[in-house]
């Protein structure tokens, strides 16, 4: 269990939502996140396609924020062809490492309580996630992805995420990346 010490919101941490646990309020301004969280997070677990975690203040037991996670790729089909690809795979793997997809974990969702927004949370989260996946190598995992609305881009490209697609219209969301090899030496 990671403890953060965060002089607004007091002691706090980082924990996988439990088995068949109903979390009863929480509203981070979007009714989609807030529904996941509040009614499908769970059956999302029991089907193995997620794993759900809050963030919760530990005296209080609010949920400050939460995110999903799952398994992902990088691979020559999130390019417009095969040209593309072979450009991201140079600038990003020495010749040995050329095979066709390489391993991500997706943020499925990551909301925050709105009494918590523009506090830095979701960054907090962010790097959480980061060194979640560096320190001792839990799964061999290179790249975090996320679907991210039109909205939340700012944000994410703020925390160094960058997009996998040069262009993307009329979309909802885009398709971003964080290359978790930026930071093994930081961290590792």
């Amino acid at each position: 269990m990671t403890i953060f010490q965060i002089s607004d919101f007091g002691t706090c941490k980082v924990r996988k939502l439990r088995k068949d646990e109903k979390v009863k309020s929480f509203n981070c301004g979007d009714n989609d996140l807030n529904d996941f969280l509040l009614n499908r997070a769970d059956s999302y677990r029991k089907s193995l396609l997620a794993v759900t975690y809050v963030f919760e203040n530990i005296e209080s037991k609010e949920i400050i924020g939460y995110f999903s996670l799952a398994n992902d790729r990088v691979s020559l089909t999130d390019f417009e062809n095969k040209t593309e690809f072979n450009r991201f795979r140079k600038s990003r793997f020495i010749n040995e490492k050329r095979i066709r997809s390489y391993p991500a974990v997706k943020i499925c969702r990551l909301g925050i309580n709105e009494v918590f927004h523009n506090k830095g949370i979701g960054s907090i989260l962010l790097n959480f996630i980061k060194s979640y996946f560096i320190e001792n190598n839990k799964t061999g995992c290179r790249f975090i992805t996320v679907d991210a609305y039109n909205d939340a881009i700012p944000f994410y490209q703020n925390n160094d995420f960058q997009h996998l697609k040069k262009e993307e219209s009329d979309t909802v969301t885009r398709l971003l990346y964080y290359d978790l090899n930026d930071i093994v030496d930081e961290i590792a």
